[in-house]
């Protein structure tokens, strides 16, 4: 049984915020969907560039990334 592999990107949009991403597409695909994305929006959000890369991969989501010490 082979386990899926993950990508974990770091994105940016208009407000800055929420700005990584895990995606089980590799980083070409998500650049691809990314341009067509931004074909067709005026500006660029997180939340609904995740939505619309759904439709493309269903394991995509926003991640939080917190710094630790120690």
């Amino acid at each position: 049984m082979s386990k899926q592999k993950f990508y974990y990107y770091r994105i940016y949009d208009d407000q800055e915020t929420l700005n990584h991403l895990k995606s089980a597409l590799p980083h070409d695909e998500v650049e691809r969907w990314l341009k067509e994305y931004e074909s067709t929006h005026q500006k660029y959000f997180n939340p609904e560039f995740i939505e619309f890369l759904k439709k493309h991969d269903p394991e995509a989501e926003i991640i939080e990334i917190s710094d630790m010490s120690y």
